[in-house]
């Protein structure tokens, strides 16, 4: 399956407009933003866990890099409330659930073969002021990418030149970018070479950034 696979084009999804599909496991739904696989891929997806299911016991062989939207998501190592990022490199395994219900934006097959730097963290921790209006926290930086938390005040501009292409989700609030009007949910791919320049709207917003990866897109060897 390829979906949104040419990552030399702008993608722009609203996520809260795309129906939810079922997933291999009972209780777990999901919307697909882009894909290189079948079960097994290059994925980034916005999954939904029902009150008290789960998936089953697996490790991830590419990587499993995401951020707890709502709800509480559990695993062996603990509760992660929303506004939790967590990196899960490849090696590592977990048993993925939620007793409460939960909605994640997951990341999968997404890491450097040889990462092994798993971490949990709240993603608003250590804001600092790095424009007018502009809090951000830097969530995670390696040779191939950057990964921040943006909290925009109302009105507030945010411009980003990066090689490598970005990617952004808007995780509350509002945001123009270029003619189209970004809400909570929204998910933005921009190829290598195009600049980022948003405006936030009168509440404010919250975002979700990467930087980088596109220089590093690799399909899962099964």
């Amino acid at each position: 399956m390829e979906l949104n696979a040419d990552f030399s084009k702008r993608v722009l999804i609203h996520s809260v407009d795309q129906p939810w599909q079922a997933s291999p496991s009972a209780g777990v739904s999901r919307r697909m933003l882009d894909r290189i696989g079948a079960e097994v891929a290059r994925a980034t997806t916005i999954v939904r866990f029902e009150p008290g299911h789960s998936f089953s016991p697996h490790t991830h062989g590419g990587g499993e890099e995401f951020v707890v939207l709502d709800g509480v998501f559990q695993d062996e190592d603990g509760d992660y409330p929303a506004g939790t990022y967590v990196r899960n490199p490849p090696t590592t395994r977990h048993t993925p659930g939620s007793a409460v219900g939960c909605t994640i934006f997951v990341k999968l097959w997404q890491f450097a073969p040889d990462d092994r730097n798993q971490f949990r963290k709240d993603m608003s921790a250590g804001l600092v002021e790095t424009a007018p209006g502009v809090m951000c926290a830097q969530l995670h930086t390696d040779a191939r990418e950057t990964v921040c938390y943006y909290a925009l005040a109302a009105g507030a501009a945010l411009d980003i030149t990066a090689l490598g292409g970005t990617e952004i989700l808007v995780l509350s609030g509002q945001l123009t970018e270029s003619a189209d009007t970004l809400g909570q949910g929204a998910w933005l791919r921009l190829p290598d070479g195009q600049p980022l320049a948003v405006r936030a709207g009168d509440q404010g917003a919250a975002l979700w950034i990467k930087t980088g990866h596109l220089h590093h897109v690799a399909v899962p060897d099964v």
